[in-house]
């Protein structure tokens, strides 16, 4: 068969469903393969967009979301989305074409060394330079991508090789098991648990990733140990647990902080130092037992005095069972914390004041989102108010990232979830400022016949670095822009379009759209003078004194 052929198949075999991307005319071959497969070729208006697609779709799915562009700026496109993927662990496979190699037919026009730029941003990148090598290629390819710690792999397909004739069979997909953490090592964590007076749960993004959450609430409602989590852990368990005393939204001066530093051990679980640490290691201070797939990468913020590497869920399953509880542990601290915590999370929230604050924002998208409702941040302010002020239910129904934190991510990752789960409430909530970094890509929503509302918190400025800008005591420069109307743009895709004139029009609006179905824009003015009264002056005059 022709090795572009192969190439599908090998891809079918893998189990892929969708490709996003934009082709070239050296992705021509490729294309008809795909056209009589069965796998969706979904057309984005940008490469970036169909990047965070793909490693969207590893992210909830944990296997590989595909993307594909042509050479040269098709592939420069792509970069964004693979340092996205890699440092969030999302499985993400990239297909770039490129000119012939065996003999060039247009000298070096468009061509760069796609291979060497995609070296540093991903776990493996390779130009394939004959069809018989392509099933074993692949293989490969998806595996690195899925094993732990998952992340981007690459792929170039030169037009020459893509026509080629091969009759080398697709290698089978096969399942690979990830290792168990060595008997000594779970009962040191075990002996070191039981000699602890405050010990302290901390649930990470690499819980997020695999179905290990049964066995981390088994072990916590066993012990009676509460816990906390990163703002990419949100959701592994059910955060109305009696046990949940907070997230991490910010690394210093939170009430969640109080309980981390009272803590004398903490149990880190998924997490490691790719995500913004949600608190800072000290020599001779709190001791750290590190539960995650890999061993620990050591910083100057992070040295585990235990290293527990393996399987999250059989380690956690495992130290359930071996494990007493202690009469001596002491939670009457982090309870406190607990219920301050959501004492400040409630102030503010019913404020009908205008521009809307951050708490009321969120109070009200909670009440209207479902318990599997899914809400896709894009990178801005409001990330820090919704991963601290947001109670979330069930795994992944929080999709953020806080280990890139790009912007222009959040639109294209709620239309994945919309592809994956159309049965399902999804909201992108981004600014404005990210809103118009990939915001063509509502026409992609209208022709899959999305429902999918986009909620666009406008300032008119860059507000986080303001927020930053203006703790660091520098002067208000450089930061504001002014936007289109929202409505005539909504208009221009022929999608629905809302303003938001006050705070008790938000619930109505987002529910009726939902009701009405299809893609629907709103326009929500919002105040970020919030972001200085509390998380600059409220929150570090916190003494913790509880």
């Amino acid at each position: 068969m022709k090795a572009s052929d192969l190439f599908v198949r090998a891809l079918e075999e893998e189990g892929v469903k969708y490709i996003f991307g934009i082709p070239g005319e050296e992705n021509l071959d490729l294309l008809e393969s795909l056209r009589t497969s069965t796998i969706k070729l979904v057309v984005t208006r940008h490469e970036q967009a169909a990047g965070f697609m793909a490693a969207t779709y590893g992210r909830l799915t944990g296997s590989p979301g595909v993307c594909l562009s042509t050479l040269g700026p098709g592939a420069t496109n792509l970069v964004t989305a693979a340092a996205y993927a890699q440092l969030g662990a999302m499985p993400m496979v990239m297909i770039t074409g490129q000119k012939p190699i065996l003999k060039s037919k247009q000298g070096r026009f468009q061509i760069i060394d796609i291979i060497d730029m995609m070296q540093p941003l991903t776990k493996f990148t390779k130009q394939i330079v004959h069809g018989n090598t392509i099933p074993a290629i692949v293989r490969e390819a998806f595996r690195l991508a899925t094993i732990e710690r998952p992340g981007a792999v690459h792929l170039e397909l030169p037009e020459d090789i893509a026509t080629e004739e091969t009759d080398t069979p697709v290698i089978p997909a096969v399942r690979i098991r990830r290792p168990d953490a060595d008997e000594r090592t779970i009962e040191e964590a075990v002996q070191m648990i039981e000699a602890a007076e405050r010990p302290l749960l901390l649930i990470g993004a690499g819980a997020n990733r695999k179905p290990g959450m049964g066995a981390i609430k088994q072990f916590i409602d066993k012990t009676g140990i509460p816990f906390f989590n990163t703002q990419m852990g949100k959701g592994v368990i059910d955060e109305r647990h009696p046990l949940f005393i907070g997230t991490a939204a910010l690394s210093d001066h939170d009430y969640i902080h109080c309980a981390i530093d009272r803590a004398d051990l903490i149990i880190n679980v998924g997490h490691d130092v790719v995500e913004k640490p949600p608190f800072f290691m000290h020599p001779g201070g709190t001791k750290v037992i590190h539960i995650n797939y890999r061993s620990a990468e050591f910083d100057e913020v992070y040295f585990p005095q235990l290293v527990c590497p393996g399987d999250i869920g059989s380690t956690m399953r495992r130290m359930t069972e071996k494990i007493t509880p202690q009469e001596k542990w002491d939670f009457a601290y982090y309870l406190r914390v607990k219920k301050r915590l959501e004492e400040h999370i409630l102030e503010h929230a019913d404020d009908e004041g205008f521009p809307i604050k951050p708490q009321t924002l969120v109070k009200d998208v909670r009440e209207v989102m479902p318990d599997d409702g899914i809400i896709a941040l894009d990178n801005g302010m409001y990330k820090i108010w919704f991963a601290r002020n947001y109670p979330t239910y069930r795994p992944n129904c929080i999709i953020l990232d806080n280990a890139l934190a790009s912007m222009g991510a959040g639109l294209p990752s709620a239309m994945t979830a919309c592809l994956l789960y159309p049965d399902r409430r999804v909201m992108a909530i981004v600014g404005d400022g990210g809103f118009l970094m990939n915001s063509q890509e509502i026409e992609t929503c209208v022709r899959l016949k999305l429902n999918l509302v986009v909620l666009i918190l406008t300032d008119s400025s860059y507000g986080m670095i303001k927020w930053k800008q203006i703790g660091m005591g520098f002067s208000d420069f450089g930061l504001d822009f002014t936007n289109p109307n929202f409505i005539k743009y909504a208009d221009a895709y022929g999608v629905n379009g809302h303003v938001i004139l006050s705070p008790d029009q938000l619930q109505p609006t987002i529910e009726k759209a939902y009701q009405t179905g299809g893609v629907h824009i709103i326009d929500c003015p919002v105040d970020y003078t919030e972001n200085n009264r509390v998380l600059n002056e409220e929150l570090a005059a916190i003494t913790c004194l509880l």
